[in-house]
């Protein structure tokens, strides 16, 4: 790895600015976010190459000291890979600057300007989203596995946190479209087949992965699940709220989360195919397309 971080250094240093940690054509603005890859900036474009660049006029930029910046290499690697999706954030490049004689890796990112889908759900104060409101968004995810999956990858980290809200191309009625972001622990099939290792978030963790230590794309399935029933009850897959307590829920007496009643027929029947306890049986994204919850959801344009 550290071979690469100097080709890359080596590759961009040339190009870059060397006091305010700006880029060659955006210049970085207030922090929105943090991480433990690093931290992540709003940029926008210089103003003397704006209307030349083939960057948006406002971006996200995620930074890293370069000899901490493994993982961000990596993400922009399987956002290469990815390409192609418009249920996926978009990933513009990649670039080196210099802060007080430091090197920074930075990942030039599309910029969710609705935040994320936890923040959508907290802003309802336990009491969840429309149906239909929730359907829109998980159709949109569930084309997002679908291009991610067919690419013989797993996200292994999905939950509301990780997808991104954007107006649609259209603004109609100001709605916004949910995009699928930080592929950081994002692995090949084959990779989590063979290692015996995980990665992930407990509470939107399948079965299989913490009994059998086994993470595919049918985990990414169950973690939709958690998502999706989280969007509809404003409220956390588990009643349990302590480690121990939620690992006990989720392997032990082939528990599945409590669906509501107030929940509709569809949509229960969208999440009892997310929580079959074997992964074998459990619906895949393109069968999830099908199903009535997710087929009468309104396209986004």
């Amino acid at each position: 790895m550290k071979r690469k971080n100097e080709s890359i250094a080596s590759s961009s240093s040339s190009s870059c600015c060397c006091c305010c940690n700006d880029g060659v054509q955006w210049e970085r603005g207030r922090l929105i976010g943090k991480g433990s890859f690093g931290s992540v900036f709003m940029a926008s474009l210089k103003r003397s190459i704006a209307a030349f660049s083939i960057f948006p006029p406002v971006m996200a930029v995620k930074s890293a000291e370069v000899s901490v910046s493994k993982s961000l290499q990596k993400e922009k690697q399987i956002y290469d890979n990815l390409k192609g999706c418009n249920s996926l954030i978009q990933c513009f490049g990649e670039e080196i600057t210099t802060r007080n004689g430091r090197m920074i890796y930075n990942l030039l990112l599309e910029i969710a300007v609705g935040g994320s889908l936890a923040h959508r759900i907290n802003n309802t104060c336990g009491k969840g989203l429309a149906e239909n409101e929730v359907g829109r968004y998980t159709k949109t995810i569930i084309k997002g596995l679908i291009h991610i999956h067919k690419r013989g990858y797993v996200h292994c980290d999905l939950k509301p946190a990780n997808i991104l809200l954007l107006p649609t191309n259209t603004a109609k009625g100001g709605r916004l479209v949910a995009k699928i972001c930080d592929l950081g622990l994002a692995r090949r099939t084959r990779e989590t087949r063979h290692d015996n290792c995980f990665g992930g978030t407990l509470s939107y963790m399948a079965p299989e992965t913490l009994i059998h230590r086994v993470q595919e794309s049918p985990s990414d399935i169950w973690a939709l699940g958690c998502l999706v029933l989280e969007m509809l009850t404003g409220k956390c897959p588990w009643a349990a709220t302590d480690k121990a307590g939620i690992v006990k829920s989720i392997t032990e007496n082939d528990g599945m989360p409590e669906i509501p009643e107030g929940v509709s027929k569809e949509a229960s029947g969208f999440l009892k195919n997310c929580f079959v306890r074997n992964p074998e049986y459990r619906f895949t994204a393109e069968m999830l397309m099908t199903v009535p919850f997710v087929a009468a959801a309104e396209e986004e344009e």
